[in-house]
């Protein structure tokens, strides 16, 4: 009988490895081009991977890579999170999204951090750049040395936040090494890529990631979108001490991206006793790079024939597609995974439920200009932050112009990354979120200011989840046309 064991073993190993091969070839395919890869954050290996090689452009997920470079600086003792920064003019001219400060402001690592990390802000990521580098030049250097280094060699920057730009390009497979990398390198600094929200002034900002606050144990990292991407997202998330890392690049939506990494994520979680009846495939160092051109998905994304602006506000395309559109190949559909969420009702649900889900309750971490602050100083600070957006909000009846998505997505133009449902033309030092403007959250309740440093968000102060502040999205600037009736505000393509 034991002699017997090694043969029955192997025989159910080969009838497995047949069976996952006749469901990839029955599978069908999704429409858009797309990338995934699911990996285990301490080891490496790969649970799942498609297209995982091939080259993308990155979108605001580059940002990941500017936190560990400023990171490591704070680290290596060259500067700390609170050494005050300026505001060059160069940093106030980046596309939306944005905290859209004037020049001479000033602003500490840490606070031009969390803006970065959850509201997308272009213009804080030039603040670090600079801060760290010398120059936008200097500061894409050291991210391509420090990819080198790594291992990640299909990448390369051209810029620290990711707008569009010739040469800024990443895959998969190097995302999932920069994010290993990170939980390695910098476990001190980690809870800035699961800020569940910030709040500026009165801003209320949610983290675009909707896994953060819904997806039972999520915790990183980063959203990213331009009309040549698609919707990208790396998040991670841990479960009884084994953490996963999930990577989905060109997404047709903000919710799709989250509804797909949640289903990758899920079933690796539930691969966890069954690992020695699957086939290796290796870890994520050892996937062999595939020599391409990164696919353009702007028509796709951005076209004409999309019934909507691209958008992180996509909820409504979603239902109306009854869940997760183009999911199927990916996780072999969502009717065949549900979900435990302990604490949520019912106890099983779809991943596309999960993520309509309100965030779990939670204060929003206070960032603020000028110098590091505390207690009744720091209230004083956020005060001030509130005070003058009051006063730079302009008075009188306003006229709502219609933007067009951005026309770019050639990499090299410089299509903006605006925000969800922007109100035409409002000076972008109002907004907070991610590359690209979006629209305003709502006034929050009253969260408590003081030692609030990294504590989370309510949702019920700015509800981020269903609408966030912007998102990761492509807008040129909406020119106001003179003696024309207003129109109503399309949603611009951004960035997050």
């Amino acid at each position: 009988m034991h002699a017997l064991r090694p043969l029955l073993r192997k025989s159910l190993f080969n009838l497995f490895a047949a069976m996952l091969a006749c469901a990839a070839l029955l599978a069908p395919r999704a429409a858009s081009a797309e990338a995934l890869l699911l990996i285990e954050a301490d080891s490496g290996k790969v649970l799942q991977a498609e297209n995982a090689t091939i080259p993308w452009y990155p979108a605001s997920v580059t940002k990941i890579m500017t936190a560990y470079v400023t990171l490591k600086a704070v680290k290596d003792g060259r500067l700390t999170l609170d050494t005050l920064l300026t505001v060059s003019p160069t940093a106030a001219s980046q596309s939306p999204s944005k905290m859209g400060f004037r020049p001479g402001t000033q602003v500490t690592v840490d606070n031009a951090l969390k803006m970065m990390m959850v509201k997308s802000a272009n213009d804080m990521a030039v603040v670090l750049a600079e801060g760290v580098g010398g120059s936008v030049d200097g500061f894409s250097a050291v991210m391509n040395d420090t990819a080198r280094k790594l291992g990640m060699t299909q990448t390369s920057y051209v810029n620290p936040n990711g707008l569009p730009a010739e040469g800024q390009i990443t895959s998969a497979r190097d995302l999932g090494i920069l994010a290993r990398s990170f939980l390695r390198d910098l476990p001190e600094y980690e809870y800035f890529v699961h800020i569940p929200a910030i709040r500026f002034g009165k801003r209320v900002t949610g983290n675009f990631n909707k896994l953060i606050g819904r997806y039972p144990g999520a915790d990183g990292f980063k959203t990213g979108f331009i009309c040549a991407s698609g919707y990208n997202l790396v998040a991670s998330a841990t479960r009884n001490g084994r953490r996963l890392i999930a990577v989905v690049l060109g997404a047709n939506s903000g919710t799709a991206r989250a509804v797909k990494a949640a289903q990758l994520l899920e079933r690796g979680f539930a691969q966890d006793n069954l690992t020695w009846l699957r086939p290796s495939l290796g870890t994520v160092d050892n996937l062999v790079p595939v020599d391409a051109t990164p696919p353009n998905l702007r028509d796709e994304m951005c076209g004409p024939n999309r019934k909507r602006p691209a958008s992180d506000d996509d909820d409504a395309l979603i239902a109306a597609n009854g869940g997760a559109t183009g999911s199927a190949s990916a996780t072999g559909g969502e009717a065949q995974f549900t979900f435990f969420t302990a604490g949520l009702q019912p106890p099983l649900m779809k991943a596309s439920e999960l993520m309509a889900l309100a965030p779990a309750p939670a204060d929003p971490v206070p960032v603020y200009t000028g110098p590091t602050r505390t207690g009744t100083a720091l209230i004083a600070a956020v005060a001030a932050d509130a005070d003058q957006q009051a006063a730079s909000k302009p008075r009188g009846k306003k006229s709502r112009v219609a933007k067009k998505p951005d026309a770019a997505d050639k990499p090299k133009e410089g299509n903006k990354e605006a925000g969800t449902k922007t109100a035409a033309a409002k000076p972008d030092a109002k907004q907070a979120d991610g590359k690209g403007d979006g629209k305003t959250a709502a006034k929050p309740a009253a969260a408590k200011l003081a030692g609030a440093k990294h504590a989370a968000a309510k949702p019920d102060a700015a509800k981020p989840a269903e609408k966030p502040a912007s998102g990761d999205q492509a807008a040129k600037p909406a020119k106001p046309k003179a003696a024309t009736k207003p129109a109503a505000a399309t949603k611009p393509a951004n960035n997050s």
